[in-house]
């Protein structure tokens, strides 16, 4: 829906071609972002409120109006090209910077394919964009009694230039990717650039953390899946993973926390292989202190217990509208037990010690 006039502001007007065509890329989606995100110490989360997007006609042509006056820099996504989500390494931003110093350099990666562009108030501004092909890689997941595996998920893991493997895309509630496999267990992960690459299927159960995994070559563990390369604007095939049907086990249990045994409010469970001590996956405990891994192949693992605590809730008001104050939050000593998985294990349970035990009242 057009906006309304405002003196204030300015417009944005543009096309975006396709690189490999030289033909109007229709429907594609433009985004602007302030140029701030870009600065370390000045961008921010706020500034997110701040973007602006349209899409393009068949003409490849789109309006943006009433921006506010400012410097910006567009880019433009469309299915089958480049997508900044999938080029960019967000694992590489210091986790202990500020939101504008991880925003500037999750940003500054891909800031060689952004389109620089100034608008300024009563004006219309004109940007081209130029969109090119992404790579793909295309396979079939199966069963081992050959039936199609239907709905799996996927995780993506990239080869940077210091030969560590990385994540793609961004976690956006539960999953990385959107790509599922479809009704024959064929799947097809698009929009990449050029590069080497581990593709691994998740089962479809809870969350990309809690999810098995079986990587391309059949494995288990991501160290020794076999890796694809892929050009730019070209697609990789025959990428196909097995995923058997036995040796799989339950591993599953209850966590309590004090002398009474109770459930602790908060409870993160890790599965670590015990070669390497390398995440195989992750959950948090339910309501009543258990937990679950599903679908775990035999093996020697560790199963680690971390940010366990009672939190006590926030402060209430009861009935005279008085404030009640907040519990006290109790928190408890991280734990480690090794297990050998040859079977179901329902019965895991681990009781945790209080890590600053409270001071009994004096007389």
């Amino acid at each position: 829906m057009p906006r309304k006039p405002d003196a204030t502001k300015g417009t944005l007007t543009g096309s975006v071609i396709c690189a490999d065509t030289g033909k109007p890329a229709r429907f594609a989606e433009v985004q602007l972002l302030p140029a701030s995100m870009f600065s370390a110490h000045q961008g921010s989360n706020n500034d997110l409120d701040l973007s602006e997007t349209a899409d393009t006609g068949l003409d490849g042509r789109f309006t943006i109006e009433a921006v506010p006056p400012g410097d910006y820099y567009a880019f433009a996504t469309l299915n089958g090209y480049l997508d900044p989500e999938r080029g960019i390494d967000f694992s590489r931003a210091d986790p202990n910077a500020g939101d504008g110093d991880q925003i500037a350099d999750v940003l500054s990666q891909w800031k060689d394919h952004f389109v620089p562009v100034s608008v300024t108030a009563q004006h219309s501004s004109e940007v081209s964009i130029q969109i090119e092909r992404g790579s793909e890689i295309d396979g079939t997941v199966t069963y081992d009694d050959s039936t199609p595996a239907i709905g799996v998920r996927f995780k993506l893991l990239r080869k940077t230039a210091e030969d560590k493997w990385t994540p793609v895309g961004e976690s956006k509630g539960d999953w990385s990717l959107g790509e599922t496999s479809d009704s024959h267990g064929r799947y097809r992960i698009t929009d990449l650039p050029a590069g080497e690459y581990k593709v691994c299927a998740m089962l479809p159960v809870q969350s990309e953390e809690s999810a098995p995994q079986i990587c391309l070559g059949d494995t288990f563990r991501q160290r020794n899946s076999q890796a694809v390369k892929v050009d730019a604007g070209d697609a990789a095939g025959g990428a196909d993973i097995v995923i058997p049907l036995t040796g799989l086990f339950t591993v599953a249990g209850n966590i309590t926390v004090g002398a009474d045994g109770h459930s602790p409010a908060q409870a993160t469970v890790r599965l670590l292989y015990g070669d390497d001590r390398a995440m195989d996956r992750s959950t948090t405990i339910r309501g009543d202190g258990s937990f679950e891994f599903q679908y775990v192949p035999a093996g020697n693992y560790i199963l680690q217990v971390t940010n366990v605590q009672d939190n006590g809730g926030n402060s209430a008001r009861g009935s005279d509208q008085q404030a009640q104050p907040a519990a006290e939050v109790h928190r408890y000593l991280d734990k480690e037990v090794p297990l050998s998985v040859q079977g179901e294990m329902n019965d895991v349970n681990i009781t945790l010690i209080e890590a600053f035990p409270q001071k009994s009242a004096g007389p």
